[in-house]
């Protein structure tokens, strides 16, 4: 258990976090944690689904869940003066959920499926996971397949539950105006399953480094490209001098690919880079979105400025002005109360120190020029770079390939 005292503000945003997520399934259980995550709104013992809402709305709270390729959270916000109540309904929910109305669920957990089906600007992220990680349970999607949601019987989902909802799996965390004594007595009462196995990695290992090609022919108007490759895991000091490196290439609105694709010859609407971490592995991606006539050039710019971030140094104009930006990042995020519960559950639950905001901000200012040429030449070579594609033709955008990556071409 954790939390953080802010005293400045009259609520508490607490987080009920369970290290599992899409990388502990197995293909025949393609989508049971994003899955579990809606049962369990959908009652218990004591309340059903609307009285569940109902309470919640008479306590003024917001709330909410998430599943993710390595946890599942439950998590709420409310006037500090509720704290005892909603913590006893959000424990409730995740530990003794009765799955009724399992069918209705099912449904509505299609539709999600259907809609995201038909936003190619999100489904490309899924499809470069992946080309990146390939078999690797990494590289399935949290929403999961269809097929197995309409089929997958309650006494399945709840074994899944009862084996990775307990023990050393399940983090509380909050931030607000809170005790942090009373907290940890909620947690104690509340929040103490049975022993069961300790959280551990995720997953199976970490996944081979291969360069695939992966393309989801659809008739749209745009073509979606990613380019990406494994990244650094969550633990790497080297994500301070990542995240520096992202603004620069792609991760903000002064960033390289943002004026060359956007701004100065205006092929894109959405353009840019992101990274994502993981236990034991991570991702670093570059998306696009254009027109098939532009496709060409597009490619063209970023296997340029890829080349160009592997081989020469940032300026140091660059450099500062990236620093200020993951820096402001930080500090914002820190006013809010949801955000740093989830930054120190996130590390309670996965055994990492709590950095202090100073802390952060000292490891953002210590990057150096040669930390971001080491990294992107470590993980934006060309022979490991993967792609990802939706759009109308696969010959199309193969041959526009050879600028990022001859072999994938």
């Amino acid at each position: 258990m954790v939390t953080e005292e802010v005293p400045s503000v009259r609520s508490v945003a607490l987080g009920l976090w369970v290290r599992t997520g899409s990388r502990d399934e197995t293909p025949a259980q393609a989508g049971v944690s994003h899955f579990l995550e809606h049962l369990l709104f959908k009652g218990t013992k004591r309340y059903s689904a609307i009285e569940i809402s109902e309470r919640f709305d008479g306590l003024g709270a917001s709330v909410n869940a998430a599943t993710g390729k390595e946890t599942t959270h439950l998590h709420a916000r409310f006037l500090d003066e509720h704290s005892d109540e909603v913590f006893e309904l959000l424990a409730e929910m995740l530990l003794a959920p009765t799955y009724p109305d399992i069918d209705s669920e099912r449904d509505v957990v299609l539709e999600e499926i259907a809609m995201y089906e038909d936003e190619p600007q999100d489904r490309v992220h899924d499809i470069l996971a992946e080309a990146v990680f390939g078999d690797h349970p990494l590289g399935r999607r949290v929403l999961g397949e269809a097929e197995v949601i309409a089929s997958i019987p309650i006494p399945e989902i709840g074994a899944y539950h009862q084996a990775r909802y307990t023990g050393a799996n399940v983090v509380v965390g909050a931030a607000g105006h809170l005790e942090h004594e009373r907290i940890a007595e909620l947690a104690a009462r509340l929040v103490s399953p049975e022993a069961g196995p300790d959280g551990g990695a995720t997953g199976v290992g970490r996944p081979e480094d291969a360069a695939r090609l992966h393309f989801y022919e659809k008739d749209t108007e745009q073509y979606h490209i990613c380019f990406g490759a494994p990244g650094i895991s969550r633990d790497d000091e080297r994500r301070y001098g990542l995240a520096v490196l992202d603004s620069i290439f792609g991760g903000s609105t002064s960033s390289r690919l943002f004026r060359e694709v956007r701004e100065k010859r205006g092929l894109a609407y959405s353009v840019g880079s992101y990274n994502e971490q993981y236990t034991d592995s991570g991702l670093v991606a570059t998306y696009v979105g254009t027109r098939e006539d532009n496709v060409e050039e597009a490619c063209s710019i970023i296997g340029a400025e890829l080349e160009r971030l592997r081989t020469e140094p940032v300026s140091d104009e660059e450099l500062a002005r990236a620093k200020e930006n993951v820096k402001g990042r930080l500090v914002l995020s820190s006013e809010s109360t949801a955000a740093r519960m989830t930054r120190i559950s996130r590390a309670t639950l996965f055994g990492l120190p709590i950095d202090s905001l100073d802390e952060m901000l000292a490891k953002v200012d210590a990057v150096a020029v040669d930390d971001l040429t080491g990294l992107a030449a470590e993980l934006y070579g060309t022979e490991r770079l993967s792609a990802a594609c939706v759009g109308r033709g696969e010959d199309h955008f193969r041959a526009a390939l050879a600028p990022v990556s001859e072999s994938l071409a």
